[in-house]
């Protein structure tokens, strides 16, 4: 593989997978040769979707995306699975002043322990940069629910958080 093949990784627990997310990737896509999306695995969280299902979702939310590879990694700073993976990026999304204070921080520890690796940062348009996976999840229960966050993430995912909640 050349020099010229720019890599950039975007990592999170994806759970669920929101349109800020996919802005994210969209943007990344364009941004490098090839991204690699990867749902970072952290066994002390619980998750409201498992591994397997947050993939899936990623895949079928993709598909379209040619230079987009998903994969995963556990018990490794982003750093470090960035290196193993060749990517001279990492891609973050910055949504707000507390993303910011922290994003920061993260970005000087990495650049600490990897000066090779720069990270990117992406500010997501207005009508997204609210939206998390915890949010989304949030809204889950009151009456018209399903109405509601149907505008906040790709199909499939509509479809699967219909089915994880279908008695809620």
């Amino acid at each position: 593989m050349n020099d010229h093949h720019i890599k950039g990784v975007y990592a999170g627990s994806f759970d669920p997978l929101t349109h800020g997310h996919m802005y994210m990737i969209r943007e990344g896509s364009k941004l490098f040769d090839e991204l690699i999306v990867s749902i970072g695995i952290n066994a002390a969280k619980n998750y409201t979707f498992t591994l397997e299902e947050r993939l899936k979702l990623l895949r079928e939310s993709v598909k379209d995306l040619d230079n987009v590879k998903i994969d995963t990694f556990e018990n490794r700073f982003l750093i470090k699975y960035a290196e193993e993976m060749g990517c001279k990026y990492i891609l973050r999304g910055i949504r707000n002043e507390s993303d910011y204070e922290f994003e920061r921080t993260m970005r000087n520890v990495n650049g600490d322990l990897n000066p090779e690796i720069s990270t990117i940062f992406l500010m997501p348009t207005r009508q997204i940069a609210e939206v998390s996976s915890s949010f989304v999840k949030g809204l889950v229960g009151p009456q018209g629910w399903q109405t509601v966050i149907k505008s906040f993430v790709p199909k499939p995912v509509y479809k699967a958080i219909l089915e994880k909640f279908k008695d809620a």
